[in-house]
């Protein structure tokens, strides 16, 4: 719909006194959600048709590095679903434009649990299983009527089970923690019984490991990259508001953890440059847009930290997915992503991406579960950080956050 049309067609919000301006501008911010969809529709969309017609094994290639084919064969699938519904489980959930996605999405984990389904997915065989079974978990928090309460009762006996198999893989003394206590997160929401013990593991450590200013160490130690917005801060989050959250009975984690995100989050905003690029730092760089994982959950939550504004954040987050996914080459040729960060890169995969790990990306698209009444659709375009600072635009200084 261009400019033209909308106007034309919109005598009735130009009626209760929106300008010609306003009503372009609306549809421009209308036009942005529009454009987000497409891409989740091109993205998650071969891996939940492929998984729901158990035709995922078959139709999904395996790229990873030479070597290391079989090994990822074992887990790149799993990865694919898990990540790929732990981005647009708001999605699902929020009933407006998401379509037939939320049915897709349960005839996919419907034919992933099932053990006479050629599609069945390998929990608990693999250390990776147990990363990969916990953003499913996720996702399953995310989308409590779409992906739990819609569930076969058979199906939802067979996640368990699936979920349950993973406890047999040590999580490391690192952000794996969170993996193992959100798997139980996800076993007690879909009502079977979960262990205290990795639950009170990783809370008890991510209280040692916070470092300050929003950070967390990855295990002791400080690691430059965006492991606290790919996994610390959106996990821990998740588990201390789920029935597991209990554990956390002197509520040390629980009254900090949410400003300690918002501060995170204020830093993510303010990575993103003017362009739409961010710093290449750190390990799992070819999980493109999904570094500012944590970014889109705290819009999502609608609770962004002062001086970042909604259509700021919308803008930056649409920027960083243009100059990623939208890069010539990071698609295949039958639409799969391909390892990268802005096209094709295969020299940016570490020898555990595969071409299911890719679909984190996902997770920059959060915000899709707010309605587009919300003000972060709906708000009129505004520039982000970077953009407003390298203009000349005056602005308060940043400073760090303690506690």
């Amino acid at each position: 719909m261009n400019r033209r049309q909308f106007v034309a067609g919109s005598g009735v919000a130009l009626a209760v006194g929106m300008t010609r301006g306003e009503a372009v501008a609306a549809s421009a911010e209308k036009n942005v959600r529009g454009a987000w969809i497409r891409t989740v529709e091109k993205t998650a969309g071969p891996v939940l048709t492929a998984l729901s017609q158990r035709r995922l094994k078959l139709q999904m290639p395996v790229e990873c590095k030479p070597g290391q084919e079989e090994s990822r064969r074992q887990c790149t699938y799993l990865e694919a679903l898990g990540r790929t519904l732990c981005g647009i489980a708001p999605w699902l959930e929020s009933g407006g434009d998401a379509g037939r996605y939320p049915e897709l999405a349960r005839e996919a984990i419907a034919a992933g649990v099932d053990p006479a389904s050629p599609d069945y997915l390998n929990f608990g065989t693999t250390a990776q299983s147990l990363v990969d079974a916990a953003f499913l978990a996720l996702g399953i928090l995310r989308a409590p009527v779409e992906l739990n309460q819609k569930l076969p009762a058979k199906v939802k006996e067979q996640l368990i089970t699936a979920l349950e198999k993973t406890r047999v893989q040590k999580a490391g003394m690192n952000n794996w923690l969170l993996f193992a206590a959100t798997v139980e997160a996800a076993i007690a929401v879909l009502g079977g019984k979960w262990l205290k013990a990795p639950v009170e593991l990783a809370l008890t450590r991510h209280r040692e490991w916070y470092l300050g200013d929003g950070v967390y160490g990855d295990g002791p130690h400080f690691h430059a990259d965006y492991y606290d917005s790919f996994v610390i801060h959106p996990f821990l989050l998740a588990v201390l508001e789920s029935p597991v959250g209990e554990v956390d009975k002197d509520l040390e984690l629980t009254e900090v953890e949410l400003q300690r995100a918002m501060r995170y989050a204020a830093i993510q905003e303010r990575m993103i440059g003017r362009d739409g690029t961010w710093p290449v730092v750190g390990r799992s760089i070819a999980y493109r847009c999904g570094a500012f994982h944590l970014l889109a959950e705290m819009a999502r939550r609608q609770h962004l930290p002062q001086h970042v504004s909604p259509a700021q954040v919308r803008g930056a987050l649409t920027a960083a997915m243009n100059v990623s996914l939208g890069a010539r080459g990071s698609y295949d040729a039958k639409g799969w992503l391909t390892i990268g960060l802005a096209g094709h890169q295969p020299g940016l995969g570490e020898p555990y991406i595969s071409t299911g790990s890719l679909y984190l990306c996902l997770e920059a698209f959060l915000p899709l579960g707010l309605t587009d009444r919300a003000p972060f659709w709906s708000d009129v375009a505004e520039d982000w950080t970077a953009k407003k600072a390298w203009a000349g635009v005056d602005m308060p200084a940043d400073h760090a956050v303690d506690g």
